[in-house]
């Protein structure tokens, strides 16, 4: 049997230093800004904002109609930012397993169906719920014209989702230096 060498070089490091995420390792990516994903969110959360922003503002809470128009907006208002926050930091990479074309896919679509909804709900109710020239009804009606942007947004957004999803238009080198994202 052979003899254990009397002269071994060892290593030792500390576990500390490679484990978990540190702050410096979370630099948000200027080119999901950049680009048409990007570029929609940042409009879906500056429009969503004013649709429940203008509607916080007037008594909304006398109306039924206007809660559904409050849910909407305030929920998928948040459930973008944490998308964006997602994409911005690269955070889906690292969730490899959950398919994110897929699951952003049908958030679009799902939200635009429910902006949809929220903005015949708003704009249907502008006329019922407030006297015409009033502040309540300028609001209302603007809300109900933001809903509508909005909603076009989201379609649009559910476009290129899909188009992603289905790989129309990229091949593997192109969506790996792209980040996963059009």
């Amino acid at each position: 049997m052979a003899e254990f060498p009397s002269k071994v070089s060892t290593r030792t490091s500390s576990p500390a230093q490679g484990a978990g995420v540190s702050v410096s390792a979370l630099r948000p990516d200027l080119g999901f800004v950049r680009s048409i994903l990007g570029a929609l969110m940042l409009l879906q959360l500056v429009l969503g904002l004013l649709v429940w922003a203008l509607i916080a503002d007037t008594p909304h809470h006398l109306y039924p109609a206007y809660g559904w128009v409050m849910f909407v907006a305030v929920f998928l208002w948040l459930v973008t930012i944490v998308f964006f926050v997602l994409y911005l930091f690269q955070l889906h990479m690292k969730l490899y397993r959950v398919p994110w074309p897929l699951v952003l896919m049908v958030f679009n679509v799902g939200a635009a169906v429910l902006y949809v909804t929220a903005f015949i709900t708003c704009s249907a109710s502008v006329e019922q719920t407030s006297l015409k020239g009033t502040r309540p009804y300028n609001q209302r009606a603007a809300a109900s014209f933001f809903a509508c942007l909005v909603m076009i947004a989201y379609g649009v957004s559910a476009f290129f989702s899909f188009q992603a999803w289905r790989g129309v238009g990229s091949n593997a080198a192109t969506s790996q230096m792209a980040g996963g994202y059009a």
